[in-house]
Formats: structure tokens, sequence, C-alpha cells
């Protein structure tokens, strides 16, 4: 599925829209189906190591005119969501090791459209990219090593009231690479169409 994206990012000086709360600790996925209860740490891990491999065969399919094509107003790029995927492992790294060794962290949110714009995601090397996400996967995964048993049940805040877990950050972040690879795939069919 395509997602369309929202201005959740203030741009010259205009109040940006309220964020979406983040998916329960249950969250079933009605595109990929992936079940939050039902992933183990285990398999997450899986998932992750094989995201970067998966992407690059993913965006090398694609014509290398097309990566910085949108399909549709409001929504992103081959090579938007390459670098958004870079992003989440990189920021998911950071907020697993918050997790680890702080009491109850408050997140930052990650204003994903903001960084888009403001980092020129629609600019970006996409080969260069491609070897970033091998990188910040590999990261994260070494952070998730570090993780032990009396670590999963630890919490991080975002917003008022919504709180979640350790094991909570390792599922989002396998379900954000699988559902993003899934939008890459989507993204390159709908503007080779186009082309």
């Amino acid at each position: 599925m395509i997602v369309v994206v929202s201005d959740r990012g203030a741009v010259d000086g205009d109040k940006p829209d309220a964020l979406p709360p983040l998916a329960g600790e249950d969250h079933i996925c009605q595109d990929c189906r992936l079940s939050y209860q039902e992933l183990s740490i285990e398999s997450a891990i899986g998932i992750i190591h094989s995201i970067p491999t998966e992407v690059r065969d993913a965006v090398l399919s694609i014509p290398s005119e097309v990566w910085r094509e949108r399909p549709a107003i409001g929504t992103w790029s081959v090579a938007e969501y390459l670098c958004h995927v870079r992003d989440v492992y990189s920021t998911y790294t950071i907020r697993l090791h918050r997790a680890r060794t702080e009491d109850r962290p408050a997140l930052e949110p990650m204003f994903n459209d903001l960084r888009a714009r403001r980092f020129r995601y629609n600019e970006s090397n996409v080969n260069a990219v491609l070897g970033e996400l091998e990188a910040t996967a590999a990261g994260f995964c070494e952070e998730i090593d570090l993780t032990g048993p009396e670590h999963w049940d630890r919490v991080v805040t975002r917003l008022p009231d919504e709180q979640r877990t350790a094991r909570w950050l390792v599922r989002q972040a396998a379900h954000e690479g699988r559902h993003h690879l899934d939008d890459i795939q989507e993204t390159g069919e709908a503007v080779m169409m186009q082309a």
C-alpha cells in the first residue's frame, strides 16, 4: 500500500499537524498482516537482517531515472522511502539504547515528512543510502544483542499516556522495514507504469 504522507512538521512557521498515535503493543498491520504479539524478538531480528538486501534488490530492480518520481501528490518516491527506512534504524537504535539505559525516557517523534524535506531525501545518492541502510540495520541489531531479558519490559514514552516496551521497539522496527519494502516495490511499479 502506498502511503499518502502529510506535513507533520512545521514549515515556514506553520503549526504542525498532531502526531498520530504509535501502533499498539498488540498491533496487527492490515496491509502486511504482521502481528506484533506473534512476532518473537528472534523473528524480528531475522526480518531486520534481511531488509538491507531485500531493499537493495527492490531498488535496483527499478530504473534509476524513476527513483525520484512520486506516483501522486502527497506520496513519497522510492528514494524518499529508502532514506526513511535508513533513518528508522538509526532512530530505533538510539531509542532502544535509551530504553535499556534510562528510566522511562521520553522519545522525540521522527517527524518523517519534515526529515524528508529538510534532509532532501529526494536528492540523495541512492547507492550511498543503500550502504547506509546496511550500516544502520547492523547497528540496530548490535543494540538488540546488548538488550537482555531484563530489559524487554522497560518502558519508553512519546505522547502523554503513550508508553511502549523495548520489545515493541524491535517489533515496530521490523514492521517498518517490511512495510516500507512493500511501499518501495509498489511505488516503483506505479512510477514505471506512469513513465
